[in-house]
């Protein structure tokens, strides 16, 4: 599944920036192909725009904010949060402005500490996140950082139990447990919950960070997958720690995707120092993105491109459920593969019709230049 090409995903809201990184000015990103500006209005409210002038499509964020409105670099036109054009400087002050000089913006709201944004009318609210108003959690932010790989590959890899043994060799990966002891998955209306029991390995800084000295533990682990890119990952621990880890996998493009991961304890800093938490998390991941980078961000929807067994379930049924989405708005799944069908149709058909252009040409004289002037009332 090529991402950029299917429309419904437009309609999902996503991480794109964190909100104190607007403090320093415009930002930019791509979000499922479409180039977005982001800023701060006057009331310090994250503002999503598509980064075009109305005018002359200039880059909007080669511009300026001024009071809290986006001023186009190339003739000053300046527009609001509501995509209005509030000033021309080419106009008399008596004259109105036109309703027609608008810019896209798109909604945007500030939650977890990230600028979300949705491209479309919202299909679904942003991920609830009990954990992040519990007064008893406290929120680490951990990761912000592009992926090349596909964000249901992560989505997968994060309900997969069977992977932990072989890729997490350094961090928690337990040879005696290569399967889960439980496997409980639950079909919601926009995703899926999860309910699994893993026997993990427990070094020497996890034993610090979970107060636990024993060298093997038991994670007890709720999961939610929030259709279509989101997870929140609870780890129970025997000592009545919980590690929540919410992560979402914004898609850039096709090939590649922002993560954006935080994560909430019901410790302290005192407790836990949060960079020895993210020192954990950050090991744990880079050993998930060596592997997850090599695989084939065209993920096929169809069960039977790839091979699949009995923990593959909650991805099996994310493939289906996705499956399910594009059918009910209308939509098929693009691939690779059809993409380059479509290319290679379309230019033998310009191939077509530059050679008939040629051979209709040859029967014709040369033709005089025309001019084109413009006249002045």
């Amino acid at each position: 599944m090529l991402v950029t090409q299917q429309s419904v995903l437009r309609r999902f809201w996503y991480p794109v920036v964190p909100i104190a990184d607007l403090s320093d000015g415009l930002k930019t990103f791509e979000l499922l192909g479409e180039k977005i500006l982001l800023w701060l209005d006057s009331d310090d409210r994250p503002i999503a725009a598509q980064d075009r002038c109305c005018h002359r499509s200039a880059q909007l964020s080669l511009g300026t904010v001024i009071n809290g409105n986006i001023s186009c670099p190339y003739h000053g036109w300046q527009f609001d949060g509501c995509g209005t054009c509030v000033h021309v400087p080419q106009l008399k002050p008596d004259q109105a402005i036109p309703a027609s000089y608008q810019i896209q913006v798109y909604p945007c709201v500030e939650r977890y500490g990230y600028v979300w944004v949705c491209l479309g009318e919202p299909l679904t609210d942003i991920p609830t996140i009990a954990e992040a108003t519990d007064p008893a959690f406290r929120l680490i932010h951990e990761f912000y950082e592009p992926w090349r790989c596909a964000g249901l590959r992560v989505m997968e890899n994060e309900f997969d139990l069977a992977h932990p043994t072989f890729v997490h060799t350094a961090t928690f990966g337990s040879e005696n447990h290569p399967i889960p002891d439980v496997l409980e998955v639950t079909e919601t209306e926009w995703g899926l919950q999860v309910r699994g029991t893993l026997g993990v390995v427990n070094p020497e800084l996890q034993q610090q960070n979970l107060g636990m000295n024993e060298q093997q533990t038991v994670r007890t682990l709720d999961m939610v997958w929030f259709m279509p890119f989101t997870v929140r990952l609870r780890i129970n621990y025997p000592n009545g720690l919980a590690h929540v880890i919410v992560n979402t996998m914004t898609p850039i493009n096709d090939s590649t995707s922002q993560m954006v991961q935080f994560c909430l304890r019901n410790d302290t800093e005192t407790d836990t120092p949060s960079q020895d938490v993210i020192a954990f998390d950050r090991a744990v991941t880079l050993e998930d993105k060596r592997i997850l980078e090599s695989t084939d961000y065209d993920v096929p929807l169809s069960l039977n491109q790839e091979q699949h067994m009995f923990t593959d379930k909650p991805g099996i049924m994310m493939r289906k459920k996705i499956a399910a989405l594009l059918k009910a708005q209308g939509e098929v799944e693009y691939t690779k593969e059809q993409n380059l069908g479509r290319v290679t149709e379309f230019s033998d058909q310009s191939n077509q019709n530059k050679s008939n252009q040629n051979t209709s040409n040859q029967d014709k004289p040369n033709q005089n230049h025309v001019s084109i002037k413009i006249l002045h009332s």
